[in-house]
């Protein structure tokens, strides 16, 4: 199997080499990562300007890795299109930070996912709380013993997965509504700096994402990148119109 890491926080990320390291059990490994954090990017990519890719060392002598002046999702296509490389996978991640709710809209970790959707290419997100790494990557052997023993990958080919520092278990969710707010700190000379905080939650009910993760438990959310609403879809094609 041919593997494909990537993710919105660069190539400095911490996290970066220990899952490289870890999906090596699975076959070959490629990571290509923005050169610099491209948190909150969403499915951006670049049209009209040229953007840099470098080969850059990696600590691991069987894995190569690149760096990309521009987006996640253009991580990703770069990978298949400009290197014209082909993968069986892709790993997006793991994220400093949760990526839930209706907020995963921003993320460029869903962001770099949805592409390799659009490729055909089975992709998962993985995210965790700030400081959570090590918990993150103890916790991937249990995600991939459950994904096997329930053959996900066959039932959907998109999950967004969100690891809390401590777990306690695995549970199947769908996208909440929104995790963050936003406020816009007047900087003087007609700046302001974006900043937010989560949202509490108002629910027991962990088969939303919030709830899951914040409550303790890994959550696990099937995602399709068709955004077309089928059931209105059917009504309307009725109609002729």
């Amino acid at each position: 199997m041919k593997i494909l890491i990537t993710n919105d926080d660069s190539i400095s990320s911490e996290v970066l080499l220990p899952l490289a390291k870890w999906a090596k059990q699975f076959g070959e490994v490629t990571v290509v990562v923005p050169k610099f954090e491209q948190s909150g990017k969403s499915h951006c990519i670049e049209i009209r300007k040229a953007f840099e890719v470098k080969q850059v060392p990696f600590d691991d002598p069987d894995i190569k890795a690149y760096t990309v002046d521009s987006s996640p999702a253009d991580c990703v296509r770069f990978a298949l299109e400009g290197m014209h490389s082909t993968f069986d996978f892709v790993i997006s991640g793991i994220n400093r930070g949760l990526n839930l709710g209706i907020d995963v809209l921003y993320s460029g970790t869903l962001g770099a996912m949805f592409e390799a959707a659009t490729f055909g290419i089975p992709a998962i997100a993985l995210s965790t709380k700030v400081g959570g790494f090590d918990e993150a990557i103890e916790a991937l052997e249990e995600i991939k013993d459950f994904f096997i023993c329930h053959d996900l990958m066959k039932k959907n080919s998109l999950y967004n997965i969100n690891i809390p520092l401590e777990h306690k278990g695995i549970c199947i969710t769908r996208m909440g509504e929104r995790f963050y707010v936003d406020e816009f700190l007047p900087q003087g000379n007609d700046m302001y700096l974006p900043t937010y905080k989560e949202v509490p939650i108002n629910s027991d009910d962990n088969s939303i994402d919030i709830n899951a993760t914040l409550s303790g438990y890994i959550s696990v959310t099937p995602l399709k990148f068709n955004r077309t609403n089928m059931r209105i879809f059917e009504e309307l094609i009725k109609l002729n119109l």
